[in-house]
């Protein structure tokens, strides 16, 4: 069968040139699912007449009108589509959905075509792919070897060219894992940006619908269409603007356009695999070739916080979720595991909770001036055989790097590194901050284009859009020149260390200024004044930038913010004064600053 390279921008160039027509690959691509049923990726596949109204929309439609024009994509079956089931693969807790999920909303009404609904382990419960009455799913390049899970239907229709990409969840890793096992990236978004409407919960209070795409860019512009905020979901959270697609770029370039910090962890463990040790340890060098700058961190606490995930009473969540299902119709291994949860009280709930606090904290110090860290996605991977002799044990295991990530409130993405001795990939993950997704996905970008990888399990090379150098995101604070009643000791310095601000540098404006003492006598006003201007004393205070704003919004006239150019010849934010405010006012530039007027007038 015809393999295409179904990556977003392959795939629309195919539809601009008319090699390629919607209903004719989707056709194919559905043939081809059925061809390679034995992977058991698919739980439901939708028929031509369920087709037909998703690709009756796009007759007549250019693929220039809609982002993801003709687009095929799979949906995990813990994720509502409308007119089909919905089983979270527990055939009797199946219900037939009325509406679909936001989410897949959001992605139709771009113009993408879903192909159907896909396997996982039972509940979302496991990282493996082999805990489903669907049958166990195979790894897309050794059937021999475990997909990873839960969202492993997702990864294998993806990376077999089935789909352009696929909808995952991840609570505990399950939409990194399968795609570090599968060649490819494996975005799990901060809580809360992607709705989580219409998703069959696992644990409600940390669930995230996540991406699988064959590349970096395509995740970012997904990101971008299905980071909605939804009134409706009690979790929701705004998507911040400086964390956007259109940023993505940047990050993408950092190797051009400067240096960057990341770190690993002190303590690393591969569990003997000297094939995963050694492929970490050719990323860390690849990504310090290409600008980056390594520092390795204590590592304990993330270790804690994972092991609070299942050790701890989150694992009450599992059993809320499905306690409307008899534990005679699980699978006996997650009925084993959602039963962890009985018997567990308030007082160690709350205790739980008060040591993840704790933990947060120092895990954010940790990471504090890193613009990400860098783990193993899995210490190593395991055949399917291996898998059935310690189920628990080895799922504990593929979990290490992954478990802490939605409790401590991070967001992540995973990306393939490289390929194993069985033929099977392995991939490491790329973590930040809550709502650092786009800068995430950039520097993965930058590694992944690095590895030089095939697209997904084909043998197709990748479609990349060139790197240039490309506009900083927002940055998160602001740069601000006083010279008057703002600088340190001064009357209004508390407006300034009151919303978080620090002195961060004391030196001169450009020789380019006149001050004046305003007719008030409280204040000074900077003009520039190429001419016959001269230096004049200033600080550079640094504000967060949600507290920016309000500080302006206080400044009375006539003194407002501009741009004044520095010692240094940046050109930062500032105080400047308009022309008329400058009337009765007395000129004070002699004494090169408003601390040398305020004492000159003192010893007067």
């Amino acid at each position: 069968m015809a393999i295409h390279n179904l990556s977003l921008r392959a795939l629309r160039e195919s539809y601009r040139n008319g090699d390629l027509e919607v209903r004719a690959l989707v056709a194919e691509l559905r043939a081809q699912a059925l061809a390679q049923s034995d992977y058991n990726a698919w739980i439901t596949l939708l028929d031509e007449a369920q087709l037909e109204p998703y690709l009756a929309r796009l007759d007549g439609v250019s693929p220039d009108s809609l982002p993801l024009y003709g687009v095929p994509f799979a949906i995990k079956d813990n994720i509502d589509l409308a007119g089909l089931p919905t089983t979270a693969a527990c055939p009797d807790f199946a219900y037939t959905a009325a509406e679909s999920a936001p989410v897949v909303e959001a992605l139709v009404a771009a113009g993408a075509i879903p192909l159907g609904k896909t396997n996982l382990d039972q509940f979302a419960t496991g990282l493996v792919g082999v805990r489903s009455p669907y049958g166990e799913a195979r790894n897309s390049f050794n059937p021999d070897y475990i997909s990873g899970g839960s969202s492993a239907g997702s990864a294998i229709a993806a990376a077999l060219g089935q789909v352009s990409f696929a909808l995952g969840t991840d609570t505990a890793g399950s939409g990194r894992v399968p795609a570090a096992l599968n060649n490819l990236i494996g975005h799990k978004p901060s809580k809360g940006l992607l709705s989580s409407r219409g998703l069959v919960p696992a644990c409600r209070s940390l669930d995230c619908i996540s991406l699988m795409t064959l590349n970096c860019e395509d995740a970012a512009r997904l990101f971008d269409i299905v980071a909605r905020y939804d009134s409706e979901d009690s979790f929701a959270r705004a998507n911040p603007h400086y964390n956007r697609a259109r940023y993505f770029h940047h990050s993408a370039s950092a190797g051009i356009d400067r240096r960057f910090r990341f770190c690993i962890p002190a303590q690393l463990e591969f569990c003997g695999n000297p094939e995963t040790r050694a492929l970490f340890e050719r990323s860390v060098e690849q990504l310090c070739a290409l600008g980056g700058e390594v520092e390795a961190i204590d590592f304990a606490p993330f270790e804690e916080a994972a092991r609070l995930l299942y050790e701890g009473p989150w694992v009450c969540e599992r059993a809320l979720a499905t306690q409307a299902v008899s534990r005679s119709s699980m699978l006996p291994v997650i009925a084993e595991i959602i039963a962890q949860g009985d018997g567990r009280t308030g007082m160690e709930t709350f205790a739980a909770q008060y040591r993840l606090a704790a933990l947060k904290r120092r895990c954010d110090q940790l990471m504090a001036g890193f613009d990400f860290v860098l783990t193993p996605t899995t210490p190593t991977l395991f055949s399917r055989a291996e898998l059935r002799a310690e189920p628990i044990a080895h799922n504990a295991t593929l979990g290490r790097y992954t478990n802490f990530m939605n409790l401590l409130d991070y967001a992540a993405t995973a990306v393939p590194v490289g390929f194993t001795g069985c033929g099977v990939p392995w991939g490491v993950t790329l973590f930040g901050p809550a709502f650092s997704d786009i800068r995430l996905l950039g520097f993965a970008d930058l590694l992944h284009r690095d590895c030089r990888l095939p697209v997904g399990a084909t043998d197709l090379a990748p479609v990349y859009a060139a790197v240039q150098r490309a506009a900083a995101p927002p940055a998160e604070t602001v740069d601000l020149v006083v010279c008057g009643a703002h600088l340190e000791g001064q009357p209004l310095n508390w407006q300034l260390t009151e919303r978080g601000g620090e002195c961060v540098a004391r030196t001169r404006s450009a020789a380019a200024y006149r001050l004046y003492a305003l007719s008030d006598g409280v204040r000074p006003g900077m003009a520039r004044d190429e001419a016959q201007g001269a230096a004049i004393e200033v600080e550079v205070w640094r504000l967060p930038s949600e507290a920016f704003g309000s500080f302006v919004a206080a400044i009375p006239a006539p003194l407002g913010i501009g741009k004044v150019e520095v010692a240094d010849g940046r050109w930062l934010s500032g105080f400047i004064c308009e022309a008329y405010g400058l009337a009765g006012a007395t000129d004070i530039t002699e004494f090169g600053g408003w601390r040398a007027w305020l004492q000159r007038g003192a010893s007067d």
